[in-house]
Protein backbone atom coordinates (compact mmCIF):
# COMPACT_ATOMS: atom_id res chain seq x y z
CA UNK A 1 0.00 0.00 0.00
CA UNK A 2 1.04 3.53 -0.61
CA UNK A 3 0.50 5.62 2.65
CA UNK A 4 0.68 9.19 3.52
CA UNK A 5 0.85 10.13 7.20
CA UNK A 6 0.81 13.58 8.63
CA UNK A 7 1.45 14.46 12.43
CA UNK A 8 4.21 11.65 11.85
CA UNK A 9 7.16 12.92 13.91
CA UNK A 10 5.78 11.88 17.81
CA UNK A 11 2.65 10.33 19.28
CA UNK A 12 0.37 8.21 17.60
CA UNK A 13 1.45 9.31 14.40
CA UNK A 14 4.99 8.42 14.64
CA UNK A 15 3.74 4.42 16.33
CA UNK A 16 1.20 4.61 13.16
CA UNK A 17 4.19 4.74 10.94
CA UNK A 18 6.18 1.99 12.43
CA UNK A 19 3.54 -0.17 12.53
CA UNK A 20 3.06 0.50 8.82
CA UNK A 21 6.46 -0.25 7.82
CA UNK A 22 6.74 -3.78 9.51
CA UNK A 23 4.70 -5.10 6.28
CA UNK A 24 8.27 -4.21 3.80
CA UNK A 25 5.53 -4.16 0.43
CA UNK A 26 4.16 -0.61 2.01
CA UNK A 27 5.62 2.78 0.94
CA UNK A 28 4.95 5.04 3.60
CA UNK A 29 5.00 8.89 2.81
CA UNK A 30 5.92 10.32 6.73
CA UNK A 31 5.13 14.24 7.20
CA UNK A 32 5.76 16.74 9.79
CA UNK A 33 7.70 19.89 10.54
CA UNK A 34 10.71 18.66 12.67
CA UNK A 35 13.30 16.94 10.63
CA UNK A 36 15.39 15.72 13.32
CA UNK A 37 12.44 13.84 14.86
CA UNK A 38 11.63 12.07 11.19
CA UNK A 39 15.17 11.35 11.02
CA UNK A 40 14.71 9.45 14.36
CA UNK A 41 12.05 7.64 12.72
CA UNK A 42 13.17 7.00 9.87
CA UNK A 43 16.42 5.47 11.72
CA UNK A 44 13.96 3.41 14.40
CA UNK A 45 11.85 1.96 11.23
CA UNK A 46 15.22 0.38 9.15
CA UNK A 47 15.78 -0.91 12.71
CA UNK A 48 12.90 -3.04 12.89
CA UNK A 49 13.14 -3.67 9.39
CA UNK A 50 15.99 -2.72 6.81
CA UNK A 51 13.92 -3.32 3.72
CA UNK A 52 10.80 -0.95 4.98
CA UNK A 53 10.13 2.13 2.73
CA UNK A 54 9.87 5.20 4.64
CA UNK A 55 9.81 8.09 3.29
CA UNK A 56 9.79 11.45 5.76
CA UNK A 57 9.10 14.80 4.17
CA UNK A 58 9.64 17.56 6.41
CA UNK A 59 6.49 19.94 5.61
CA UNK A 60 3.69 22.26 7.28
CA UNK A 61 0.86 21.37 5.83
CA UNK A 62 -0.97 24.57 6.48
CA UNK A 63 1.74 27.08 5.39
CA UNK A 64 3.98 25.52 2.95
CA UNK A 65 3.23 24.79 -1.15
CA UNK A 66 1.88 21.75 -2.37
CA UNK A 67 3.58 22.63 -5.71
CA UNK A 68 6.33 20.93 -4.22
CA UNK A 69 4.38 17.98 -2.55
CA UNK A 70 2.06 17.12 -5.09
CA UNK A 71 4.81 16.09 -7.55
CA UNK A 72 6.85 14.35 -5.27
CA UNK A 73 4.29 12.31 -4.29
CA UNK A 74 3.02 11.24 -7.99
CA UNK A 75 6.86 10.69 -8.46
CA UNK A 76 7.33 8.18 -5.81
CA UNK A 77 4.12 6.71 -5.27
CA UNK A 78 2.39 7.06 -8.36
CA UNK A 79 -1.28 6.92 -6.57
CA UNK A 80 -1.69 7.04 -2.38
CA UNK A 81 -4.39 4.21 -1.12
CA UNK A 82 -4.28 5.92 2.51
CA UNK A 83 -4.17 9.00 3.82
CA UNK A 84 -4.26 9.39 7.75
CA UNK A 85 -4.74 13.50 8.57
CA UNK A 86 -2.96 12.56 12.01
CA UNK A 87 -1.28 16.20 12.27
CA UNK A 88 -2.78 18.69 15.16
CA UNK A 89 -2.21 20.70 18.09
CA UNK A 90 -3.58 21.40 21.53
CA UNK A 91 -4.45 24.70 23.47
CA UNK A 92 -5.47 23.90 26.93
CA UNK A 93 -7.19 27.54 28.54
CA UNK A 94 -10.05 28.41 30.19
CA UNK A 95 -12.40 29.85 27.34
CA UNK A 96 -12.32 33.44 29.18
CA UNK A 97 -8.89 33.45 28.43
CA UNK A 98 -8.54 32.22 24.91
CA UNK A 99 -8.23 34.65 22.33
CA UNK A 100 -9.54 34.91 18.73
CA UNK A 101 -5.69 33.97 17.86
CA UNK A 102 -5.77 30.97 20.15
CA UNK A 103 -9.20 29.88 18.09
CA UNK A 104 -7.64 30.43 14.67
CA UNK A 105 -4.65 28.51 15.73
CA UNK A 106 -6.43 25.48 16.77
CA UNK A 107 -8.72 25.63 13.17
CA UNK A 108 -5.63 25.84 11.04
CA UNK A 109 -3.94 23.25 12.61
CA UNK A 110 -6.87 20.72 12.88
CA UNK A 111 -8.88 21.97 9.84
CA UNK A 112 -7.30 24.02 7.08
CA UNK A 113 -4.50 21.57 7.32
CA UNK A 114 -6.37 18.76 6.74
CA UNK A 115 -8.23 20.39 4.06
CA UNK A 116 -5.31 21.01 2.27
CA UNK A 117 -3.91 18.14 2.30
CA UNK A 118 -7.49 16.34 0.96
CA UNK A 119 -7.57 18.65 -1.39
CA UNK A 120 -4.28 18.92 -3.20
CA UNK A 121 -3.99 14.18 -2.66
CA UNK A 122 -7.31 13.33 -4.34
CA UNK A 123 -6.35 13.50 -7.65
CA UNK A 124 -3.46 11.23 -6.79
CA UNK A 125 -6.10 8.36 -5.00
CA UNK A 126 -8.42 6.12 -6.92
CA UNK A 127 -11.23 4.52 -6.07
CA UNK A 128 -10.89 2.27 -2.58
CA UNK A 129 -8.83 4.94 -1.22
CA UNK A 130 -8.97 5.98 2.32
CA UNK A 131 -9.10 8.86 4.43
CA UNK A 132 -8.97 8.92 7.60
CA UNK A 133 -9.09 12.14 9.99
CA UNK A 134 -7.95 11.49 13.48
CA UNK A 135 -10.65 13.32 15.71
CA UNK A 136 -11.49 13.82 18.92
CA UNK A 137 -14.09 12.46 21.77
CA UNK A 138 -13.49 16.47 22.48
CA UNK A 139 -15.27 17.22 19.24
CA UNK A 140 -18.15 14.04 19.58
CA UNK A 141 -21.54 15.01 20.37
CA UNK A 142 -22.84 14.01 23.65
CA UNK A 143 -19.47 13.31 24.88
CA UNK A 144 -18.35 14.68 28.30
CA UNK A 145 -16.11 17.89 27.56
CA UNK A 146 -13.24 18.88 29.46
CA UNK A 147 -12.99 22.67 30.57
CA UNK A 148 -9.76 24.76 28.79
CA UNK A 149 -10.60 22.84 25.60
CA UNK A 150 -13.21 24.71 24.03
CA UNK A 151 -11.13 25.72 20.88
CA UNK A 152 -9.60 22.37 20.13
CA UNK A 153 -12.77 20.03 20.56
CA UNK A 154 -14.61 22.51 18.47
CA UNK A 155 -12.35 22.69 15.48
CA UNK A 156 -12.41 18.54 15.71
CA UNK A 157 -15.74 19.21 15.91
CA UNK A 158 -15.90 20.72 12.49
CA UNK A 159 -13.35 18.20 11.35
CA UNK A 160 -15.84 15.49 12.38
CA UNK A 161 -18.69 17.22 9.54
CA UNK A 162 -15.96 17.83 6.98
CA UNK A 163 -15.12 13.94 7.35
CA UNK A 164 -19.47 13.42 6.60
CA UNK A 165 -19.49 16.49 3.75
CA UNK A 166 -16.54 14.89 1.83
CA UNK A 167 -17.73 11.26 2.20
CA UNK A 168 -20.96 12.71 -0.16
CA UNK A 169 -18.69 14.61 -1.95
CA UNK A 170 -15.81 11.92 -3.13
CA UNK A 171 -18.45 9.34 -3.52
CA UNK A 172 -18.71 9.09 -7.42
CA UNK A 173 -15.31 8.92 -7.05
CA UNK A 174 -14.68 5.94 -4.53
CA UNK A 175 -12.74 7.55 -2.14
CA UNK A 176 -14.13 6.46 1.29
CA UNK A 177 -13.27 9.31 3.87
CA UNK A 178 -13.85 8.27 8.08
CA UNK A 179 -12.98 9.91 11.30
CA UNK A 180 -11.74 8.26 13.95
CA UNK A 181 -12.93 10.44 17.34
CA UNK A 182 -10.13 9.23 19.58
CA UNK A 183 -10.18 9.28 23.74
CA UNK A 184 -6.63 10.29 25.36
CA UNK A 185 -3.75 8.54 24.97
CA UNK A 186 -0.65 8.84 26.22
CA UNK A 187 1.73 11.70 24.00
CA UNK A 188 3.75 14.23 23.99
CA UNK A 189 0.52 16.63 23.58
CA UNK A 190 -1.47 14.90 26.11
CA UNK A 191 1.19 15.62 28.40
CA UNK A 192 2.22 19.01 27.61
CA UNK A 193 -1.39 19.77 27.80
CA UNK A 194 -2.06 18.01 30.83
CA UNK A 195 0.87 17.59 33.31
CA UNK A 196 0.79 14.86 35.29
CA UNK A 197 -2.45 13.12 34.10
CA UNK A 198 -1.78 9.31 32.54
CA UNK A 199 -4.17 7.71 29.77
CA UNK A 200 -5.18 4.58 29.97
CA UNK A 201 -3.79 3.54 26.29
CA UNK A 202 -0.55 4.13 25.26
CA UNK A 203 0.74 5.56 21.66
CA UNK A 204 2.19 2.72 20.38
CA UNK A 205 -1.76 0.97 21.09
CA UNK A 206 -3.51 3.80 20.06
CA UNK A 207 -0.81 3.89 16.68
CA UNK A 208 -1.50 0.18 15.49
CA UNK A 209 -5.11 0.35 15.83
CA UNK A 210 -5.24 3.84 13.46
CA UNK A 211 -2.93 1.91 11.22
CA UNK A 212 -4.95 -0.94 11.14
CA UNK A 213 -8.18 0.80 10.31
CA UNK A 214 -6.78 3.03 7.62
CA UNK A 215 -6.10 -0.42 5.86
CA UNK A 216 -9.01 -2.31 6.41
CA UNK A 217 -11.91 0.25 7.78
CA UNK A 218 -13.19 1.21 4.54
CA UNK A 219 -14.41 -1.94 3.66
CA UNK A 220 -17.03 -1.47 6.45
CA UNK A 221 -17.80 2.24 7.29
CA UNK A 222 -17.80 5.54 5.10
CA UNK A 223 -18.51 9.00 6.25
CA UNK A 224 -18.81 7.90 10.07
CA UNK A 225 -17.38 9.78 12.62
CA UNK A 226 -16.56 6.53 15.20
CA UNK A 227 -15.05 6.76 18.95
CA UNK A 228 -12.35 5.42 19.82
CA UNK A 229 -12.31 5.72 24.11
CA UNK A 230 -12.58 3.06 27.01
CA UNK A 231 -15.16 5.69 28.11
CA UNK A 232 -19.14 5.86 27.44
CA UNK A 233 -19.63 9.32 26.14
Amino acid sequence: MNIVLTGASSGIGFEAALEFTLQTENKVVCIARSADKLRKLLEIARGINPDCTLLPVEFDIVNDDYAALVPFLRERLGTVDVLINNAGALINKPFLETSAADLNEMFQSNVTGHFNMIKNLVPLMHKESHIVNIGSMGGFQGSIKFPGLAAYSSSKGALHTLTECLAFELADLGIKVNCLALGSAQTEMLEQAFPGYQSPVMAFEMGKYVADFAKTGHKFFNGKILPVAVTTP
